[in-house]
């Protein structure tokens, strides 16, 4: 290309090209048009010199080892060219998605195979006529204005009669049997095709009929046939009416009487008599009948089933309920006054009441008590034992008494099925809590013991409603003349006549039950004579209403073990050691402990209200030391309930696990003469001391004695020291450590826990106690070697953090044989060469889809950019017009202002 200016190098490339005009001298000549390949080779020309004019639209990229002769793609590069196609072909395919996108409408093409390129024009058509014609069927389905028609397997009848024979004969005397005749087949059907048969048969007719008349006679042959179809079906039905009305006349028949019981009697002087229908029956036949006849007219009279009512609400119940007692009580009121019942008739309202008499206390029958005193499980109204009260109340002594010693045992064995009687407490910490230091948990006047041998003519009638109490001391005077087995009935009682859905103030007054329950579940359990039987029944009614009020409750609960708490720190003030100190908890403490496990979750990581349990019953097996064997039972019971509270979450207890270790050294005998021979590190504050000496079992008064379960509340009441109990406490302990360590099994340190327990049982010196103490301690020490042992097998010592070993650095170059090309990362591995490419393909064209998202999203950006600006533009246009069109108003008002001035001022002047 020359060199120079740019108009001087376009002219030479066009002069070079053949392209440059060439300049007209004297005449014009005659233009000559040029064909399409001429243009298109002219195109072409002026395409390479305009891309050879503009260098800076052709990229060129630099190879580092150019090698002659090859051909690599994308050497040279028209990026602006590049990017010119791109748009365009955006704005043909995104922009028309990006305007179309909020749009819908257009036609969509329905039509059965049109779309379908394998149907053929023929089957396109079959098959709109086909679905053409379903359409036109399932049309049909739905005419309710028609009359009846038969079908047969799905298919009208009638449609078959007037088109096609389908070989139902209508009747014997018919010729043609519902069938078009032969003529009308062969000439109008399919038999007309022989002409000259035709032409025969015309010859004897008076003319050919049309197809119009041939078919007017198929239709009202087919019209006939159906006539004398209902005709037939009419004079059946009524046929079927007759005999219907002339069954009445022979029903008498079926149930005939057995003449055969009772023989007609033949003297009489009618002797026409006619024969008896059954004569012919045998006996067996008979006997069969009857007993037909007799299933039939229990069908007869068997009652119809009623519709039930809808099931009640809460608060209807509830209602209902506390309605029932109030009429109750109107009852027994006006039977204790003396009273008439006739209010009670008319309340009643009935005809049962009207149907019978008043019954007085004179009726010496069995059944004295008023039979419409229903009652729904509320408790009974009336004493009905009436003559037996003696004799039932020392039964009921005896059952007691059976009860709590079963309960003590239940409760020694850990199996928590119980009651809470089995609950310790010593008779010195008891004396020590009457003397004023340490504050009562419930501060009620203890009311004079009631005398079992009531006379029937003394007993009272239970009432049946109850205010509800705000304090103990209100609940003391309720109860006052109640006996045990009665006071949960009068608890419910209360608890129904102040539902919370009967009024507002109710849900307040059960809050403040719960408190009084409470209350009074400390005071039955207090010494000297527990009540562990009414604890039971009290249980339901406080876990009811701790659910209904848990928040509530728990206030009530956490404040008494912030009392005992208290307590327990003046105890420990007034010296941990002294025996006069209330340190150990007592019989009320310990069924309010248990009471708290069976009413809360223990299992719970953090609870309101037995977080502070678990803490206050580490405190007495921590801080108290033992004294006496009151101590240790009281000890055992709080290792019981530990127990029972980690049942689940099987967390860590240390102070009972030491504590049952210094209940062995304490009661059992040992080889251990200091606690430097102690093994293990736990603490033993009380080992070998004066207190504690006569604890340990006598082996001269224990060697022929056995184990058995612990009475608890007698070692807690009268301070027993004998062998047998400590024996029993021993098995106890024993039995214990077995089950803590099944509970404890699982975790780490099981070892370090229980290795200190085997080696004080193997310093138990075997001689000095009962076999049966024998039996059960090398029991427990082949139970604990084997834990101990899974335990071990299951350890694993400490290791560092596993990863990735570090390769040493070698400055060995990498030889590759398979290939001698450098430039390439050949793996001798075909397998692992492949997946290296089939990677490298996946990132070169994950980042190609990259791109082009983001050049489409720069595109669509712009678009949206214009669309604003145009809206923008379009927007101050229209605010131009409108602000010149105020202008130009406020101009022309503003003229005509200063005009009428100019005429004022005009005007004034003259």
């Amino acid at each position: 290309m020359a060199k120079g200016s740019q108009l001087s190098q376009l002219k030479s490339a066009l002069s070079q090209a053949g392209l440059s005009g060439q300049s007209q001298n004297g005449k014009k000549r005659k233009r000559t048009t040029l064909d399409e390949k001429e243009k298109e080779k002219k195109a072409a020309k002026l395409k390479n010199i305009q891309q050879k004019m503009n260098p800076f639209d052709v990229k060129v990229t630099k190879l580092k080892h150019d090698v002659g002769g090859r051909k690599i793609a994308g050497v040279m590069g028209r990026p602006a060219q590049s990017k010119q196609a791109g748009i365009e072909h955006r704005k043909k395919t995104l922009l028309k998605e990006l305007e179309n996108r909020d749009r819908s409408g257009g036609i969509v093409d329905r039509r059965f195979g049109e779309n379908n390129p394998h149907m053929t024009p023929e089957e396109r058509m079959l098959e709109r006529f086909t679905r053409e014609r379903q359409r036109a069927s399932r049309g049909d389905a739905f005419n309710l204005e028609d009359e009846e028609e038969l079908t047969h397997y799905g298919q009208n009848l009638s449609k078959f009669d007037d088109f096609d024979n389908v070989g139902f004969g209508l009747d014997d005397e018919e010729e043609d049997g519902g069938q078009i005749d032969r003529m009308t087949v062969q000439k109008s059907h399919f038999g007309g095709f022989d002409d000259e048969a035709a032409d025969d048969d015309d010859e004897g007719q008076k003319g050919k009929r049309s197809k119009a008349e041939v078919m007017s006679e198929v239709m009202a042959k087919s019209k006939e046939h159906k006539f004398m179809r209902q005709a037939q079906q009419e004079e059946d039905e009524n046929l079927r009416h007759e005999l219907d009305k002339e069954l009445d006349s022979i029903r008498s028949l079926l149930y005939a009487p057995d003449h055969s019981a009772a023989p007609p009697d033949t003297t009489s002087g009618k002797g026409d008599s006619k024969p008896i229908v059954t004569a012919g029956l045998n006996t067996e036949d008979l006997e069969e009948d009857k007993e037909y006849d007799q299933f039939v007219r229990e069908l007869a009279f068997e009652k119809r089933a009623q519709p039930k009512d809808r099931t009640k609400t809460e608060e209807e119940l509830a209602l209902e309920e506390k309605e029932a007692l109030e009429k109750a009580e109107r009852k027994r009121m006006r039977r204790m006054n003396g009273e008439d019942d006739e209010s009670d008739s008319e309340e009643g309202g009935g005809k049962k009441a009207k149907g019978r008499r008043q019954r007085g206390g004179d009726d010496l029958a069995d059944d004295f008590m008023e039979e419409d005193d229903e009652w729904d499980g509320l408790g009974a109204g009336l004493g009905d034992r009436i003559g037996e009260n003696g004799k039932n109340e020392d039964d009921s002594g005896d059952d007691e008494g059976e009860d709590e010693d079963e309960d003590e045992d239940e409760d020694e064995s850990e199996q928590g099925e119980g009651d809470l009687g089995e609950d310790g407490v010593s008779e010195s910490d008891a004396e020590e809590g009457e003397e004023g230091e340490s504050e009562e948990l419930v501060k009620t006047k203890k009311p004079k013991p009631k005398s079992k041998s009531i006379t029937s003519g003394t007993e009272k009638e239970l009432p049946f409603t109850f205010p509800c109490p705000s304090s103990h001391e209100e609940f003391m005077e309720i109860v006052e003349d109640i006996d045990d087995v009665e006071i949960p009935t009068v608890v419910k009682r209360i608890r129904t006549l102040h539902h919370p859905s009967l009024a507002q103030d109710n849900k307040f007054k059960l809050q403040a039950l719960t408190g009084v329950l409470i209350d009074h579940i400390l005071y039955i359990t207090s010494p000297p004579t527990p009540r562990f039987s009414l604890l039971s029944t009290l249980i339901p009614h406080v876990y009811a209403l701790t659910k209904s009020y848990p928040i509530q409750s728990a206030e009530h609960f956490v404040s008494k073990l912030n009392l005992m708490q208290k307590n327990l720190r003046r105890g420990l003030s007034h010296g941990v050691t002294e025996t006069a100190a209330k340190t150990w908890p007592g019989l009320p403490e310990l069924s309010f402990l248990r009471l708290i496990a069976l009413i809360w979750p223990t299992s719970d990581m953090n609870h309101h209200v037995v977080s502070p349990a678990r803490l206050l019953m580490g405190s007495y097996l921590g801080l108290c030391r033992v004294r006496t064997l009151a101590d240790v039972a009281s000890g055992l019971f709080l290792c019981t309930l530990f127990l029972q509270y980690e049942e689940l979450s099987k967390r860590l207890v240390p102070e009972a696990i030491n504590f049952l270790l210094n209940s062995l050294l304490h009661l059992a005998p040992h080889k251990f003469k200091d606690v430097a021979f102690l093994p293990g590190s736990f603490p033993a504050p009380d080992f070998q001391s004066e207190r504690c000496k006569g604890l340990c079992i006598d082996k001269r008064k224990a060697k022929k004695l056995s184990v058995s379960r612990p009475d608890l509340t007698t070692i807690l009441g009268q301070g027993a020291v004998d062998e047998q109990t400590k024996i029993n406490l021993l098995g106890l302990a024993l039995e214990l450590l077995g089950q803590f360590a099944d509970m404890y099994k699982s975790l780490e340190g099981f070892i370090e826990l229980y290795q200190p327990v085997v080696d004080i049982l193997e310093g138990i010196k075997a001689d000095a106690i009962p076999a049966d103490l024998t039996t059960r301690i090398s029991s427990i020490r082949d139970t604990l070697g084997r834990l101990m042992k899974f335990s071990h097998q299951a350890r694993r010592p400490l290791a560092l953090q596993a990863h990735k070993p570090i390769p040493i650095p070698t400055y060995i170059p990498r030889f590759e044989h398979s290939s001698s090309n450098y430039l390439r990362n050949r793996d001798p591995d075909h397998e692992r060469n492949e997946a290296a490419k089939v990677r490298a393909q996946y990132k070169q064209e994950r980042k190609g889809a990259i791109r082009e998202l983001r050049k489409d999203a720069r595109f669509l950006a712009g678009e949206q950019q214009k669309k604003q600006k145009e809206k923008d533009k379009s927007y101050n246009d229209r605010m131009k017009r409108v602000y010149g069109s105020l202008e130009g108003e406020r101009a022309e008002e503003k003229v005509m202002e200063r005009e009428k001035m100019k005429d004022k001022k005009r005007a004034g002047k003259k």
